[in-house]
């Protein structure tokens, strides 16, 4: 195993940094499967019936719990990992990610198989998580170390991975379940394995590419920032220090209502295109629809991060939480006026932004705490993640169901749910508006501590 070795993966000198981001690439395109995961939830609802769900078949708020559990063990592995990532370096945390996300699938394949739905919580959503949140965070800090100029445009091109991982994601679920569909059969069980050994290659060849850069490099004709910014701290803070400070924690609501409010689009997007709009969206549609905000998710990644560069991560996110909390109340007006571009329009924006969120917040992170333990720090952060990823589709899912209990249909299921969203951004952007710089106390001083 010394080949994985973070020692064995320091670039020579004259290496080209943009020879990275393809290894964190291939990481987050494999990953960003995550996202895609709604096009599963109506197959899974059909295992026993095939057609058409029968007595026995599972229920759609019992299958969110899979993406959920996969989300909260995301951060829960960022977490717990942090310090182990910066220590080992990304090629071994990649190689692991790997390990966890590919062997998820094939356990998730017997669950379905065997129609036991814990087998699938465990697979996709407790192992595949761990593979997501090392896959996740393991290239994040490293890319910051090659691109001290541009953190924002750096973190953004890693993370956009994440959000594009879900249009290749989708039209590669429907093309296998297509495949291997039967009369006895959805496809989903087959389309598990295909799926987790296609991405266990992927995984394993970005983590093959992976280096780091040596501890005194830096960048041609770059000049570190001898005195602080406005919001740009030129000491470090460690990541112990660092959760204690106010500032961490008025992050950690931002990240959680945002995450929260689009995740729960994103959780429901199949089903909930098809309910809001009867008669007007089809699956095939419904699944181009997933793609479709997976792009957008991708783009917001990679334009909202590196437009942070120039204006700063304050003031991006007081676009993305003041804009959101507006466009989420147009959501019900776009299903009651009927007009699926409208809505479709009103989506696409919204997860432009919060992919932009994810992709800005290490920067923000590094911006006030320093690079030296940046890694670490923000697979803490994404403990918000994992509140998110459970409340999100949990709200949506579970109001969804209630309301349908009382009567309800269409986008009677979906409005009160996307105003409570609104309000959980607004709740966000006043915390954002109290981020001020971290206080000289918390300041490291003396030797890097080991991760």
């Amino acid at each position: 195993m010394g080949f994985f070795d973070r020692e064995n993966t320091i670039a020579p000198p004259g290496y080209n940094r943009w020879l990275f981001p393809p290894a964190a690439l291939a990481v987050h395109l494999s990953i960003g499967q995550a996202y895609a995961f709604s096009v599963f939830k109506l197959p899974l609802t059909k295992v026993i019936g095939v057609t058409a769900s029968a007595p026995g078949d599972w229920t759609q708020p019992s299958l969110a719990w899979i993406f959920s559990l996969a989300i909260f063990f995301l951060g829960a592995s960022a977490a717990v990992f942090g310090r182990w990532v910066e220590r080992v370096g990304p090629r071994k945390t990649m190689f692991a990610a790997a390990l966890c996300f590919g062997g998820g699938f094939i356990i998730s394949a017997f669950g379905v198989w065997w129609h036991q739905l814990w087998i699938i919580y465990l697979g996709y959503g407790v192992l595949g998580g761990c593979g997501l949140g090392l896959g996740y965070i393991s290239p994040v800090s490293t890319l910051v170390k090659w691109f001290p100029d541009r953190p924002g445009m750096a973190t953004g091109m890693a993370i956009m991975g994440f959000g594009g991982g879900a249009f290749i994601g989708s039209n590669l679920s429907l093309l296998l379940m297509d495949r291997f569909k039967s009369a006895t059969s959805t496809g989903v069980g087959e389309s598990f394995v295909a799926m987790g050994a296609i991405y266990f290659c992927f995984m394993v060849f970005g983590s093959l590419i992976a280096r780091v850069p040596a501890d005194d490099w830096k960048p041609a004709g770059y000049q570190p920032a001898t005195q602080p910014g406005k919001l740009i701290t030129i000491a470090n803070v460690a990541v112990d220090q660092a959760s204690r400070t106010r500032q961490f924690w008025f992050l950690w609501v931002v990240l959680c209502f945002n995450v929260t409010a689009g995740i729960g689009i994103l959780e429901q997007a199949s089903p909930m295109i098809q309910e809001m709009f009867p008669g007007k969206v089809t699956v095939a549609a419904a699944g181009g629809f997933v793609a479709l905000l997976s792009l957008f998710n991708m783009a917001g990644r990679f334009v909202w991060s590196s437009l942070s560069d120039y204006t700063g991560r304050k003031a991006i996110y007081v676009i993305y939480l003041l804009f959101g909390a507006a466009l989420y109340c147009l959501i019900p007006f776009a299903g009651y006026s009927g007009s699926v571009i409208f809505f479709v329009s009103v989506c696409v924006i919204i997860l432009s932004m919060y992919g932009g969120g994810f992709a800005t917040i290490p920067a923000y992170l590094k911006d006030l705490f320093g690079v030296m333990q940046v890694g670490a720090i923000h697979g803490r952060l994404l403990t918000a993640w994992s509140v998110a990823g459970i409340l999100g589709p949990v709200l949506v899912n579970y109001i969804r169901q209630y309301l349908k209990d009382q009567g309800a249909s269409g986008v009677a299921l979906y409005a009160p749910t996307m105003y409570l969203m609104s309000g959980l951004l607004v709740i966000g952007l006043i915390c954002n508006l109290l981020v001020r710089p971290v206080d000289e106390r918390f300041h490291f001083h003396g030797d890097k501590p080991r991760a």
